[in-house]
């Protein structure tokens, strides 16, 4: 029996794979995988969130929500603009063309992840995502105890 192939390096290549194809997608579109996030984001949540709270959803630093969102606000894609409730909170919200294109975008990463998950039933697929979201919580877990 041969030995397993290590478990980090395994989700390592396909998370590098899932970002290639997924860049590949959307290589028309002018806009990462992560910025696609935020839109999609943006759109499941009425057109508008606070900036930490995007932070947070992605699971990165501040400074590079800020990033993300430059680029985005860059294209013409959201609109940043200051909390009515506090002055310290900034608003990120969709913008017109924002809105006109996330449409694009979700098809775009729709296709990426029918694309990974080509060949499996929707009982594999379950398992799937029930399992990797274990390995998640475990890793988060350990991470807070550090």
């Amino acid at each position: 029996m041969e030995p397993a192939v290590p478990l980090g390096p395994l989700l390592g290549r396909c998370a590098h794979l899932a970002r290639e194809r997924m860049d590949a997608r959307l290589t028309g579109c002018d806009v990462t995988p992560a910025q696609t996030h935020v839109l999609m984001y943006l759109m499941h949540n009425g057109g508008q969130a606070p900036q930490c709270m995007l932070t947070d959803f992605l699971k990165v630093r501040p400074s590079t929500t800020n990033g993300i969102v430059d680029r985005l606000e860059e294209r013409g894609l959201v609109e940043r603009s200051v909390s009515g409730t506090d002055a310290r909170r900034r608003l990120i919200t969709l913008s017109e063309k924002g809105r006109e294109q996330q449409s694009l975008f979700r098809k775009r990463f729709l296709e990426t992840e029918e694309l990974m998950l080509r060949g499996f039933t929707p009982q594999e697929e379950q398992t799937l995502r029930g399992l990797l979201g274990r390995i998640i919580q475990n890793l988060e877990e350990d991470r807070a105890q550090c």
